[in-house]
Parts: structure tokens; C-alpha cells; sequence
């Protein structure tokens, strides 16, 4: 078993507001989750007008699969065109 876990720390340059902001990252998040087989939240940085992060998470019994879900995941964050990716973290937890 693996355990997927991709984290993006998101610029969102239009937001002129929290309220703003959080439209923005509640697009993104609902359009990840309902396209991929992943949980998704927003993870931190709340209290930041411009920056967001967001964090998910996969189980599944290949890397491969993982790390090509999370590529899939950065390009579909990226198309959306709300919100830039400015850093990325990446861990993979393995089980017997």
C-alpha cells in the first residue's frame, strides 16, 4: 500500500479579499475532487489574501499511479487559470 501526498502552496494574484480568495480555492478544490480519486482540502495559509495551501492525498497500491494522479492534479490546478502554483511538496508513505 501507498499513500500519496502532495501539498501546493498557491498564489491567487485576482483576490482582492478572503472572501474573494476562498471562492477562488473552493473552485479548485471542488473541481480536483469531483475529476480525481483524491481527498482534498485547504491545508493552510488561510489568513493570507493571495497565498493558499492545499493539500491531498491518495491510497492506492502503486507510486506510479500516485505520482502520475498528482502531475494530472498540478495541470488541472494550473488550467483552471484562478490560481498559480508557486511550490510543491511531494511525499509517498509505504506499507507492508
Amino acid at each position: 500500500m501507498v499513500i500519496g501526498v502532495l501539498r501546493l502552496e498557491l498564489a491567487v494574484h485576482q483576490a482582492t479579499s478572503l472572501k474573494a480568495k476562498r471562492s477562488v480555492i473552493r473552485k479548485v478544490v471542488e473541481r480536483c475532487r469531483n475529476r480525481f480519486p483524491v481527498s482534498c482540502a485547504e491545508t493552510g495559509l488561510q489568513d493570507l489574501r493571495r497565498r493558499s495551501q492545499l493539500g491531498f492525498a491518495v491510497v492506492t497500491d502503486s507510486k506510479d499511479f500516485a505520482h502520475d494522479l498528482f502531475e494530472r492534479i498540478e495541470r488541472e490546478v494550473e488550467s483552471v487559470g484562478l490560481a498559480e502554483i508557486v511550490d510543491r511538496f511531494v511525499e509517498f508513505l509505504h506499507y507492508d
